[in-house]
């Protein structure tokens, strides 16, 4: 029988080498063996009894001793004092003692029992005294058990002279019958000795392995065959286990830690909780700020509204720069970081773009700010982007003060905005709420002092603090790719200080800080808490919202930017539908929709991201865009590529094809569209979904015939003659037959005469012959309606 007890694992039970386990093995007659080679049940009674001989200690006490060689050590020095005092002892009592012979006569054994003798014996009988000491070696009794041969030949010729009727055998079978017999139970008396031996070591084993008990670490997750592994045991007994715990499993299914712990327990291993230990825990070594090292810091103050109620105006006055001229069509395209000094005070501004396509770039600016500037046109009032600006500022807990712009117009109605601020939650001040609303003019620079002194106030209330002394860490406000310097980040430091040179992890992207500008475009070594920057040095392109840390270890954030990207792309691939019996129509349907593939390229990745989802917004049911592709930077040829192999169009926004690309694209006849504002991009792509729509017809009403005689001619079938009794009839219109106002039929004009001649058209007042394609049962007084289907789009 297999026990599947390895040799290796023998040896390491019994604390020995494998090659001499093995040397062993081939002492005892078992060839063959490899390290890895299961014994069978009878070579591990041969090893056993092979190493038990080797070892064999001289008594029980020895044994004992073994395991305090102190206490042995005393033993042994006990010992060897008794065996010198029996030596003597044995010395003085062989002096009295002669070992030859002695003759008694019976006289004097007479004398000395007091007893008469006879005569005649006296000289006769003699009695000889043999004092001999005999020592009997009981540990090594062999038997001669041949010597019974005899005996057995005796009993074998009595049993056959009794049984003769029955068999008829030789003595000489007899015997040989017998010695197998005897040389049977030697065998079965040996082998229960060495079963006995194993059944000894086996026993030691256990009580070792009983006092010191297996203890593994299971993770929240894990597989049976790695349970197996850790417990020690085959991956059957495991799986059987479950089985009988009522959970079927194979040696790659994965197990939670409470079903995993269960079978360990039963297996009767400690089960302890394996803390693991991911990459973030080791790079971002949590700091706690003590409140000795927080400093002032400026405020981050967000501006935020509808579009062109005038946010970059605002920050325009305040900067005393003109941004919005060199913008395209006056709208805010990305977002901007800058940093002003009022009063001796520095303020960190962002401004986010106000159009409907930049959603997430709204919210991803009010999650990086302590305030928020809430710019509302006095003419226009509250609109659909500056709800979702409040509804932005109230998701991130951001103190709101409301800029009423546009003040120096004769439309201006500062009430009605306060009205649609108190109806979406926000009350001003002049109301008895806790919001002020500063009335500004961008245009005059009215109000913009008393807009900052608030802010100022307002920062200075919430105690803005942090530590410089530490790694720098923030969030990316902007990113695009530069044909000469590479990827470019627009970083907001939130807290620490981040220096030239330092390595930095933000999402995908890991780099050493190459340079570092301010918003003026001046080169700095550092920069603090609430500090815009833009850098360079990054290996990839990061996402607008993403958080940045500077790290000590380089190669553990590669390996951590790694590991996002390859969780992205199993996030990518599972967002995909698979088809399954529940969705399998709707699959269906879905295949026979017409699709518009575009490729987009920005030149900063907020822009990508809006442009992308604007246009993947006025899908309808018919036609689905799908952007398969935004990117940052100059269209390239791989661009160009991509559109090619998936029947794509590629869509610029604020950047160009380079030669290559342009040469690439018109080989092979890929349509590049170049745009500045997002408007035209998203009015051009819902004229391209027209072209693609589904046709759609309408019935135009051509005219109106009255049957007045109905003949039936032999090769030709019913002819109707006919009246255009209203407008007209064409040789390709449709005829829908009309009996008593209810229609019977909608056929084709099989033939249109007039007289006897073919005729293209038929006017009003005139008489014609018609012979429609499949109806035929025409009768006088019938009305024929003349139409035709036209197409048209909407």
């Amino acid at each position: 029988m297999i026990i599947k007890y390895k040799v290796s694992d023998f040896a390491k039970d019994v604390n020995k080498p494998a090659k001499q386990i093995l040397d062993t093995l081939n002492e005892v007659g078992v060839t063959g063996k490899k390290v890895s080679s299961n014994l069978e049940e009878q070579e591990l009674n041969l090893l056993l009894e092979k190493m038990s001989r080797d070892n064999a200690d001289v008594d029980l006490k020895a044994f004992l001793n073994s395991a305090n060689p102190e206490a042995a050590k005393a033993e042994e020095k006990a010992q060897e004092k008794k065996a010198a005092h029996n030596t003597k002892k044995h010395e003085k009592h062989e002096k009295h003692e002669k070992h030859d012979e002695k003759t008694v006569s019976l006289s004097e054994l007479a004398k000395a029992t007091g007893a008469k003798a006879p005569a005649k014996a006296v000289e006769k009988v003699e009695v000889k005294r043999e004092n001999n000491q005999v020592t009997v070696d009981t540990r090594t009794v062999e038997l001669n058990v041949a010597r019974f041969d005899a005996k057995y030949d005796d009993l074998a010729s009595t049993n056959k002279n009794a049984n003769n009727n029955r068999r008829k055998s030789s003595p000489q079978g007899n015997k040989q019958k017998f010695s197998q017999r005897n040389q049977r139970q030697r065998q079965q008396y040996q082998k229960g000795k060495r079963e006995t031996e194993a059944e000894r070591l086996q026993r030691i084993q256990l009580e070792k392995a009983r006092n010191a008990q297996l203890k593994i670490t299971i993770p929240d997750e894990i597989s049976v065959g790695e349970l197996a592994t850790r417990l020690k045991q085959q991956v059957g007994k495991v799986i059987a286990k479950f089985m009988q715990m009522g959970e079927m499993h194979t040696i790659n299914d994965v197990v939670d830690f409470d079903s995993a712990a269960l079978v360990a327990e039963e297996f009767h291993a400690k089960v302890e909780r394996e803390k693991v230990v991911t990459i973030e825990e080791r790079l971002f070594e949590p700091e706690v700020d003590s409140a000795e090292d927080l400093v002032e810091r400026p405020p981050v103050v967000c501006v935020m509204g509808h579009v062109d109620h005038g946010k970059t105006s605002i920050l325009d006055a305040i900067r005393a720069t003109n941004v919005t001229a060199g913008e395209a069509g006056g709208i805010t395209q990305a977002i901007g970081a800058y940093q002003v000094t009022v009063n001796g005070s520095k303020i960190t501004f962002l401004d986010t773009p106000g159009h409907e396509a930049f959603t997430s770039m709204r919210a991803r600016g009010a999650n990086m700010t302590d305030l928020a500037i809430l710019v509302v046109a006095a003419d226009d009032g509250i609109m659909p982007q500056t709800i979702e600006s409040i509804s932005h500022a109230k998701a991130a807990g951001v103190k709101m003060i409301v800029a009423v712009n546009k003040m120096d117009k004769p439309t201006a109605n500062p009430d009605r905005v306060k009205e649609g601020l108190t109806a979406q939650g926000i009350v001003p001040e002049d109301w008895g709420g806790d919001v002020a609303c500063i009335p500004v003019s961008a245009l005059k620079g009215d109000g913009i002092q008393d807009l900052l002194e608030r802010v100022a106030l307002e920062a200075e209330v919430m105690e803005l603090r942090a530590n410089p002394n530490r790694r720098g860490k923030g969030s990316v406000v902007e990113a695009r790719l530069d044909k000469g310097q590479g990827p470019v980040a627009t970083l907001l430091v939130q807290n620490g200080t981040l220096n030239v040179g330092d390595v930095l992890i933000a999402g995908t992207a890991v780099g050493r800080v190459r340079t570092m500008r301010d918003d003026k475009g001046r080169s700095l070594k550092s920069a603090g808490p609430s500090t815009p920057v833009e850098i360079t040095g990054l290996t990839e392109v990061p996402e607008a919202g993403d958080q940045f840390e500077a790290v000590e270890d380089e190669r553990l954030a590669r390996e951590l930017a790694d590991q996002r990207a390859a969780a992205a792309k199993e996030r990518q691939f599972a967002s995909y539908t698979k088809v399954t019996l529940d969705n399998l129509f709707s699959q269906m349907a879905e295949n026979d929709m017409k699709e518009l593939t575009i490729v987009v390229k920005a030149d900063v990745q907020g822009s990508a991201e809006a442009v992308k989802q604007s246009l993947e917004k006025i899908s309808n049911d018919e036609v689905r865009v799908r952007v398969i592709h935004a990117g940052v930077g100059a269209i390239s040829k791989s661009d160009v590529d991509l559109a090619d192999a998936s029947n794509s169009i590629i869509i610029g926004f604020n950047v160009r094809p380079d030669n290559v690309a342009k040469e690439a694209a018109a080989a092979t006849h890929v349509e590049m569209r170049m745009y500045r504002v997002i408007y035209d991009a998203i009015n051009d792509v819902t004229d391209a979904m027209k072209g693609m729509l589904a046709p759609k017809f309408r019935e135009v009403q051509l005219g109106e015939l009255q049957v007045r005689e109905v003949y039936k001619i032999s090769n030709v079938g019913t002819v109707a003659g006919c009246r255009v009794t209203n407008g007209k009839i064409t040789r390709d219109s449709k005829v829908r037959v009309v009996r008593d106002g209810i229609v019977l039929a909608e056929d084709e004009i099989a033939s249109l005469k007039r007289f006897k001649d073919d005729a293209k058209e038929v006017a009003e007042g005139y008489e014609c012959g018609v012979t429609l394609a499949r109806f035929n049962d025409i009768k006088v007084g019938d009305v024929y309606e003349a139409f035709k289907m036209e197409e048209y789009r909407e």
